[in-house]
């Protein structure tokens, strides 16, 4: 059996329907934490939505966690330490450790701001994978599936 897991978090116009947190008091419409659907052992990943207004309504920051934030619908705003940013479809962005974030959905948005948190930690990646391989001669497994 091969090392590989599949879980569904469906459409984006799916994605405020998630209710969900890492503790049960901190649990709320739009959020999905996926790594605790998967065996996840270096990256986490949530999936959020926020109507708009929304806000987070807390500051936090992580001493061993990088984030990496990939907007994909809606206009917000992010607040990195004594910063604010405007985000929306295609804005991408890496948070480094002991970086204050908070974030939340314009309120003359017109439709949810949603997006993708992607947690990870420990080692520094290489700028090239250097532990993978590649076969050539292995042929593809498509055949005559459309």
């Amino acid at each position: 059996m091969s090392d590989y897991e599949i879980t569904e978090i469906g459409g984006l116009d799916d994605w405020r329907d998630h209710f969900g947190g890492f503790a049960p008091a901190r649990s709320r419409d739009g959020r999905r934490v996926v790594d605790q659907e998967l065996t996840m052992q270096f990256i986490g990943m949530t999936a959020n939505a926020l109507l708009p207004g929304e806000e987070a309504g807390y500051w936090h920051r992580h001493t061993r966690v990088e984030e990496l934030y990939v907007f994909l619908e809606g206009r917000g705003q992010m607040g990195l330490d004594d910063d604010v940013i405007d985000v929306g479809p295609g804005s991408v962005v890496r948070v480094g450790q002991n970086v204050w974030r908070t974030w939340r959905a314009t309120p003359d948005g017109e439709g949810e701001l949603r997006w993708l948190c992607i947690r990870a930690g420990g080692e520094a990646l290489p700028p090239l994978p250097d532990d993978s391989s590649r076969d050539p001669e292995r042929p593809m497994p498509w055949g005559d599936r459309a």
